[in-house]
């Protein structure tokens, strides 16, 4: 089938994801990929300055991984995991806790993002349920987003994304971000008021992601753990975005120091390849669930929950986080800022920031994720040679861990023509 025939059925049948098919250009026709680069079916390259969603840590396509996803899935390719469990996700388990911070000693996998945080919330609630404990109250950050499900959209900030659902929500507690407001205040009164209701409190670490890219210190990160613990308030740490380098280290909470009740994580759990979701409780999350009363088991599952093939490319993405992948980690925050301090004096551009391999800047003018000047540099950056995919007018650059110094170059030097061209 000729390129032209896949993408006209793709026109005709197909519903992509946060797109307003009414005003948005035709999607780009990706054919293959490597490394840091997507090749189009009209033969161009484009740079993969976002990782594909965040996803993609490693590059794409890498050997170990596709060698890894071969081999399994000749052996095992899916199983029931309620009653059943297999090889794969035993050792990925067991990998996954040596790596995490000290605690989160126990795995319940899912298929996503989204997912990772509904099993998170409701483990949180039922937790307090389980021990006669009435302790129905969620606290959540303003401007967080924690998937589009129905729960993760409650615990995420009302705005554009939720807005059609704002009265099927249920509520939560609000706290302000931390990049703005005094949010250890904020939870300090909560608790006074109404801690004994308070059962977890749910955060982005360190980087609120599609909220705008917003980073916020890791002092604030260990008093609201503090807080929560003299509380005995569940911490979640929602490290889809960050988890598996994206700040620098392996985690979010690790740089700060912590070491949540609870923690989610997807997106770079495969390497990008497959999609794949865990949450990772603490022994005495679990226990509140071991009785012989059927009716505390965690009712909770995915018809592809663990997915054999996907575990065994998790465990070959976290082999991957080696000494050399934090050394290009090293290196591209490097490169970040040393772009980041050149465009911070160009007159469109407002707050740049960096932590880690993520990077990000304010466009002047018409703030929010509506703002039509996302969409035009996203279509500049295409003609260049570049996948971006603003937040508005939030500019980030995410790239694959596998990314050079000269690709870098090139992708900063596509934002800076676009800037002097608009």
């Amino acid at each position: 089938m000729t390129a032209a025939e896949w993408t006209a059925l793709d026109a005709r049948y197909v519903w992509h994801p946060y797109t307003q098919h009414a005003t948005a250009p035709l999607p780009v026709p990706i054919v293959r990929a490597d490394g840091a680069r997507l090749h189009t079916a009209d033969g161009r390259v484009l740079l993969d300055a976002i990782s594909s969603w965040w996803v993609t840590l490693h590059g794409h396509c890498h050997p170990a991984i596709a060698a890894a996803i071969a081999e399994q899935s000749r052996t095992l390719e899916q199983v029931i995991f309620a009653g059943c469990t297999h090889e794969p996700a035993a050792r990925l388990a067991a990998e996954l806790v040596n790596v995490l911070p000290p605690g989160l000693t126990r795995v319940f996998f899912s298929d996503d993002g989204s997912t990772a945080v509904e099993v998170a919330v409701k483990a949180a609630l039922q937790f307090w349920r389980n021990r006669g404990e009435h302790r129905p109250l969620i606290a959540a950050i303003e401007h967080a987003y924690h998937g589009d499900t129905f729960g993760a959209m409650s615990v995420s900030a009302r705005g554009t994304f939720t807005e059609p659902f704002a009265d099927r929500l249920w509520s939560v507690d609000r706290l302000p971000d931390p990049v703005d407001g005094d949010t250890v205040a904020a939870l300090r009164a909560l608790i006074d008021q109404r801690g004994t209701e308070l059962g977890a409190l749910i955060v982005e670490p360190l980087l609120l992601g599609a909220g705008g890219m917003r980073m916020w210190p890791e002092h604030t990160l260990r008093a609201l753990a503090e807080c929560c613990a003299k509380a005995h308030v569940l911490l979640i740490a929602d490290e889809v975005l960050t988890g598996f380098g994206r700040t620098g280290p392996l985690f979010a909470c690790a740089r700060a120091g912590v070491a949540p009740d609870i923690i989610c994580l997807s997106k770079g759990l495969t390497g990008g390849a497959l999609p794949l979701g865990a949450t990772v409780t603490t022994e005495r999350v679990f226990e509140g669930f071991r009785s012989q009363d059927r009716r505390r088991t965690l009712f909770h599952g995915h018809s592809y929950t663990a997915n054999p093939v996907a575990c065994a490319a998790g465990r070959a993405s976290l082999a991957l986080l080696d000494a050399d992948s934090a050394r290009k980690r090293e290196a591209i925050e490097s490169a970040h800022r040393e772009h980041m301090a050149r465009l911070a004096s160009h007159p469109r551009v407002r707050r740049t920031r960096v932590l880690g391999t993520v990077a990000a800047l304010d466009l002047d003018g018409e703030d929010g994720y509506l703002s039509t000047v996302g969409g035009e540099l996203a279509a500049f950056a295409i003609r260049n040679g570049v996948l971006l995919r603003p937040l508005g007018n939030v500019v980030y650059v995410l790239p694959p861990f596998c990314t050079t110094r000269d690709e870098l170059a090139v992708i900063y030097g596509v934002i800076e023509r676009f800037l002097d061209w608009r």
